[in-house]
């Protein structure tokens, strides 16, 4: 099964998948719960893991999930090719019911992300990436009655996006639910090598749709953060020629880990 078909099976699962978050959402009945880490999950992370389980159940490739995690290192580590999902990334922003969460899919090489998508199932935006092709923005008329669309409707209606921008000031865009002292002090230093700069807010890996339509340079993130809330974000980034790095050593972030955890990311724009 060749690249394009399985992008296009995971485009339509995260489609899938944001369909049963807005169901949740409009019912008011989260069913709200703490995990061992002390993280909320409710009805719509497991409703959404279950859609994106079933659905990429047909590329044949495995799956590692924050709601299904518990696979030992000593098998996911034989991985080649794999699916690195978070199915709802941006959990408090749904119980604060600020819109700003997503569904977030990637392919994983070993140990990169080669592809990403991510889904904003309220504002029903998708970003995706193909290996060599690019990153596009597409906007979905509807979810609610979404049926499966071809790679190449999808594609028609899709915005190639560069990540350029004309802006003199430089945006950094941080996370609402994860502020730090280190992320003042970056500003901080920030503001030492350019006239403007400009903070914003958002929640969920929608943050690195912003870099990627040129919206924002920087992101970053002085916090704790697992491999499926980046990995998506970061093959968009690739594609770009862009860069999620470790804030202490520069290296680009590394995936399938013996611990999931990531450590303290800055990603950013060539502007930066």
């Amino acid at each position: 099964m060749n690249t394009g078909i399985i992008l296009h099976i995971a485009i339509n699962a995260a489609i899938e998948a944001g369909k049963q978050i807005i169901r949740v959402y409009h019912s008011g009945n989260f069913g709200i719960e703490q995990k061992n880490d002390a993280t909320p999950v409710t009805i719509a992370d497991i409703e959404s893991n279950n859609v994106l389980q079933k659905s990429l159940a047909a590329t044949r490739l495995p799956v590692l999930s924050e709601e299904a995690a518990n696979i030992h290192f000593s098998q996911r580590k034989l991985w080649k090719k794999y699916w690195l999902v978070d199915p709802l990334d941006g959990t408090k922003e749904f119980i604060k019911r600020n819109d700003e969460f997503s569904v977030n899919i990637a392919l994983m090489n070993e140990y990169t992300p080669v592809a990403g998508i991510i889904f904003a199932p309220v504002t029903r935006i998708l970003y995706y990436s193909l290996p060599g092709k690019g990153v596009f923005k597409v906007y979905l008329d509807t979810v609610d009655d979404h049926a499966a669309e071809s790679m190449t409707e999808i594609a028609g209606k899709a915005e190639r996006l560069h990540g350029t921008t004309q802006r003199r000031d430089m945006v950094v865009i941080a996370s609402k639910s994860h502020k730090s002292s280190q992320l003042k002090d970056y500003i901080t230093e920030l503001k030492k090598k350019t006239l403007t700069v400009k903070v914003i807010s958002m929640g969920s890996a929608l943050k690195f749709g912003l870099i990627a339509e040129g919206a924002a340079d920087v992101y970053p993130r002085f916090g704790p953060t697992m491999e499926w809330d980046t990995a998506a974000g970061h093959a968009i980034m690739n594609e770009l020629g862009f860069h999620v790095n470790d804030a202490l050593t520069g290296l680009p972030l590394s995936y399938n880990k013996p611990d999931l955890k990531n450590p303290w990311f800055i990603a950013k724009n060539n502007r930066v």
